[in-house]
């Protein structure tokens, strides 16, 4: 793994710095206090403290995903991001070093990371990855950065620590504390995945960014009315803003919209990759989606919310 990725690494056991250690073929990462973390060879780390309380996507789900996304039809949320993300590490650059901050010093009682402050190579955490094409564009636009996949899902992870060069990728789950150094990240990227106000203002430095995409309204409407899938929750954006509100002030919101054209198997590739993949009858699914006239035109429609730590 990029060193520069461990030294922000905590062990998610007693919060120490990490290390990677060899032994003959078998990589892990080890604490001071002998806690230790399988590399896996597919190259993600499980830093996950006990058993997660769910799997995440399937294998079936992720391919669906890769396939979908690999086809650009989300792109525009990647470009999105990857400019987002260009103003905040501009802000964070401008900031400086926050004397007495752990982001000063990320490796603190490590030598190896105790003179790199966090704007020497900033750190992009994207919290519920997924295949990390989001996390990959991101670090396309910051040359200088590095970047930190974190998901639930083995199939996910298994992608994401391919997704870019200078990108890691670990098991962990967002809902429990991350397996990171306070003030250690510049950016934090959640796209459609839960968010833990608490624990990404702890490691989010004073002056990075939270960057959260989230289904509009009539996102994939055309979809929802004839498929019957999962309806967005009109009062999700409120509900975004209050999980957040104790820990961020909201700053920008920007909403991205185009027009999709779809053919029926890129239909059924967008549902398989989407939470409505849980609750559908597949016979009955592949049916409707059957029925429908090719091109099928649907409405892609997200908010992305730019956030500062209080």
């Amino acid at each position: 793994m990029d060193p520069r990725v461990v030294h922000r690494l905590r062990c998610p056991v007693c919060a120490e710095p990490l290390a990677e250690t060899t032994a003959g073929t078998a990589r892990a990462l080890r604490c001071r206090r002998r806690h230790s973390f399988d590399v896996a060879r597919q190259g993600y780390v499980n830093l996950l403290a006990g058993r997660a309380p769910h799997v995440g996507d399937t294998a079936e789900m992720v391919a669906a995903r890769a396939d979908f996304l690999a086809a650009g039809h989300y792109d525009l949320v990647s470009v999105a991001l990857a400019d987002a993300a260009t103003a905040a590490a501009r802000r964070l650059a401008a900031a400086g070093p926050v004397d007495g901050d752990a982001a000063a010093r990320p490796g603190a009682g490590d030598d190896a990371g105790a003179d790199r402050p966090v704007g020497a190579y900033p750190l992009v955490v994207d919290a519920g990855a997924g295949t990390g094409r989001h996390l990959a564009a991101v670090l396309a636009a910051l040359p200088d950065a590095v970047g930190l996949a974190l998901d639930v899902s083995k199939p996910a992870l298994r992608r994401a620590a391919r997704a870019h060069p200078r990108a890691a990728a670990a098991l962990a789950d967002t809902w429990r504390r991350l397996p990171l150094a306070d003030a250690s990240a510049a950016v934090l990227l959640d796209v459609f995945a839960p968010r833990n106000g608490a624990e990404f203002r702890r490691v989010l430095h004073p002056a990075g960014t939270l960057l959260v995409v989230t289904p509009a309204e009539d996102h994939l409407t055309e979809l929802v009315d004839a498929l019957d899938l999962l309806r967005v929750d009109p009062d999700k954006a409120d509900r975004v803003a209050g999980s957040l509100a104790e820990h961020f002030d909201p700053t920008a919101t920007t909403v991205l919209r185009s027009r999709l054209e779809l053919t029926r198997p890129e239909v059924a590739t967008l549902v398989g990759m989407g939470p409505s993949a849980w609750h559908a009858d597949p016979a009955v699914l592949a049916a409707r989606i059957a029925a429908l006239a090719e091109p099928i035109g649907v409405t892609l429609a997200v908010r992305l919310g730019t956030h500062h730590p209080r």
